[in-house]
């Protein structure tokens, strides 16, 4: 055999060889790699999406616990001012109401010190009219001398 024919038919059965990868095998290849290519590009994009998703739930995740944080030192401000004034109206309460237990009290004093007065001078007038009797030697009648015993009494 001779080198060249041996050449010459290696040639074209190369040539049949990539004209039957070109024709039969690159293209299912070629669409499978378009396939994982697009599959990837999509893949990326899906995984872009999702990140800036992310970064915007994080900003309204933050802007959320911001607003919480924001409304409940509102709300406690507005306990505190609540309990100053609820300890502000106590303390006023409770001053009328000490007020109220003074003057009480105060009537009750001058109630008291008017009817010790008014026993005073009973007693005062009881005396008076002992004195009186001790002195006559006689006995003088309170039911008789009822407004004399009441003028001593008022002068008292």
């Amino acid at each position: 055999m001779n080198i060249n024919a041996t050449l010459f038919a290696q040639a074209i059965v190369f040539a049949i060889l990539v004209w039957f990868t070109m024709k039969f095998v690159w293209p299912p290849i070629a669409k499978a790699l378009d396939e994982r290519a697009q599959k990837i590009s999509e893949g990326l994009a899906a995984a872009e999406k999702a990140k800036t998703e992310l970064a915007v739930a994080k900003k309204r995740a933050e802007d959320a616990l911001e607003r919480s944080r924001n409304e409940s030192a509102a709300r406690l401000a507005d306990a505190e001012r609540r309990a100053l004034a609820m300890v502000e109206e106590a303390k006023v309460r409770a001053a009328e109401e000490a007020a109220k237990i003074i003057a009480a009290a105060k009537a009750e004093a001058e109630q008291q010190a008017a009817r010790a007065r008014e026993a005073l001078r009973d007693q005062v007038a009881l005396l008076a009219v002992k004195g009186a009797e001790q002195i006559l030697q006689r006995e003088v009648n309170a039911s008789v001398h009822a407004e004399l015993l009441q003028r001593l009494k008022t002068e008292l």
